[in-house]
């Protein structure tokens, strides 16, 4: 029995390309959500050891303050294209007066939020306090609600995915569920081989209910 599979998952051959949302069964805007959200987390707990431990060890606190603004720098950067592929997404994958699409409008408002709140934070981090010693109480505010909206975000994504199978390709009764020593490749037939069964011994000849005179 074989244990690891690799070939399917890393295989683009057999994939429909979709423009901005990305191929079929490797969208694009899924695995960019993970840059800003990452980032921003990491943000907010970089801004708030910033403040805790600057009483006790100054550097230690200035150079917290300055890794949550380069970090909080490249999740507004990648949150970019996040948004874009988003965008399309919502466009062509849900229709209005589905729950899917409220679903996908709470989603974005959130994100959009997030976007905001993120630009304020990065401007006057760089704009404003510079040079400040440790990071300032206000932005430290900017940051944990930028972090709390993001989980919030991100949860609401996930129910796409996973409790309505958004932009999943396969999903139900897939032959890779299904026990088989053959990989299903992208873009091929949906179906699996189905086992050899032992048709058991051939059943005997009929007799005739009449006996020979």
């Amino acid at each position: 029995m074989r244990h690891f599979t690799f070939r399917p998952t890393l295989t683009m051959k057999g994939r429909t390309f979709k423009g901005l949302r990305g191929w079929s069964g490797k969208p694009l805007h899924p695995p960019l959500t993970d840059v800003p959200v990452t980032a921003y987390l990491f943000v907010a707990v970089f801004d708030v050891l910033s403040i805790a431990l600057y009483g006790g060890h100054p550097s230690i606190g200035r150079q917290l303050f300055l890794a949550a603004g380069w970090t909080l720098l490249g999740g507004v950067a990648v949150s970019v294209l996040t948004a874009v592929t988003g965008a399309v997404d919502w466009y062509s994958s849900s229709e209005p007066g589905t729950q899917a699409r409220r679903t996908i409008n709470a989603h974005a408002i959130t994100m959009i939020a997030v976007t905001v709140f993120a630009l304020v934070n990065v401007l006057l981090r760089f704009a404003v306090y510079a040079d400040d010693g440790r990071t300032p109480l206000g932005l430290v505010v900017l940051s944990v609600a930028a972090a709390l909206l993001v989980s919030l975000g991100a949860s609401l994504g996930g129910s796409l995915v996973y409790d309505y199978g958004f932009n999943v390709e396969t999903a139900g009764d897939h032959p890779v569920w299904h026990k088989s020593e053959v990989d299903v490749l992208p873009g091929h037939a949906q179906t699996s081989p189905q086992p050899a069964t032992d048709p058991g011994p051939e059943p005997a000849p009929a007799t005739s209910s009449k006996s020979a005179s």
